[in-house]
């Protein structure tokens, strides 16, 4: 048997303003855009060169799902961007204006930082060693 995880649903405000942030500024793929009705679309993005794992961006709906926004994981790291050169990419989302929390550290895994994207959820930027 072979599984991956295809998904992890993201709760954003706006779905084109989450693709102009996560597509734009992050630079990702945007992976489907699918007008599902009544306000609904299926928005998948992912980091680019990535095969496998994506966003789904999802627009909240109604106070409960607002609420949640940016705060999906309790106030934890709940995003990992894995990459291949953790300073060119520190400093090219620092050029783009990504909140960084904490400078660069070395950890025995890696080499990380805390940010923050528009919504308030908390990721790692990291690259494994």
């Amino acid at each position: 048997m072979k599984q991956s995880l295809h998904a992890v649903t993201l709760v954003v405000p706006d779905y084109d303003d989450a693709i102009l942030f996560y597509t734009k500024t992050l630079c990702f793929e945007l992976i489907k855009d699918i007008d599902l009705g009544n306000g609904k679309r299926w928005v998948l993005v992912a980091p680019p060169g990535s095969d496998n794992g994506c966003l789904l961006l999802a627009k909240a709906d109604g106070p409960e799902q607002t609420a949640a926004i940016g705060n999906q994981t309790g106030g934890r790291v709940g995003f990992f961007l894995q990459t291949d050169d953790f300073y060119r990419d520190h400093a090219n989302m620092r050029a783009r204006d990504i909140h960084f929390e904490e400078e660069p550290r070395h950890e025995p895994y890696g080499i990380v930082a805390v940010w923050r994207d528009p919504f308030g959820n908390r990721w790692d930027l990291i690259q494994f060693t």
